[in-house]
């Protein structure tokens, strides 16, 4: 998967949010790209647009690295090969897992570099050093 997992970088800016408030939840929760319900409340990933006009903080925009390659949901290894390439590399990341693809939410400003990062890892295990 590592070899064919074709990075990504969506254009937009997103932002984690947690709410309480059901009602601007359920405003938002219509274009939000992904959303978990936790017992502190329910967390959306929202564009950083959306979070400012419902008044949120967008403190920590993320960038969206979606891997192409289809991600069987009981496959092993992806997603511990690109978050510890990362993590080795200083890059922050949240990984989300979706019904047909992976993907990888990193600082917008570490977007270009995580990139770079994840195009090595896949060169990497396509020359079989992975």
């Amino acid at each position: 998967m590592i070899a064919a997992m074709s990075p990504d970088l969506r254009p937009e800016v997103f932002v984690f949010a947690s709410l309480r408030d059901e009602t601007l939840a359920d405003r938002l929760a219509a274009g939000a790209i992904a959303s978990f319900r936790e017992a502190e409340g329910l967390s959306l990933i929202v564009t950083d647009d959306e979070a400012r006009s419902a008044g949120l903080p967008a403190d920590l925009p993320m960038r969206c690295i979606t891997l192409t390659v289809h991600s069987a949901l009981d496959g092993v290894g992806l997603t511990a090969a690109v978050a510890g390439t990362l993590g080795r590399e200083g890059i922050p990341c949240n990984m989300v897992a979706a019904f047909h693809h992976d993907h990888v939410f990193v600082p917008a400003g570490m977007a270009g570099r995580a990139m770079e990062v994840l195009a090595r890892l896949q060169a990497e295990a396509r020359a079989g050093l992975r």
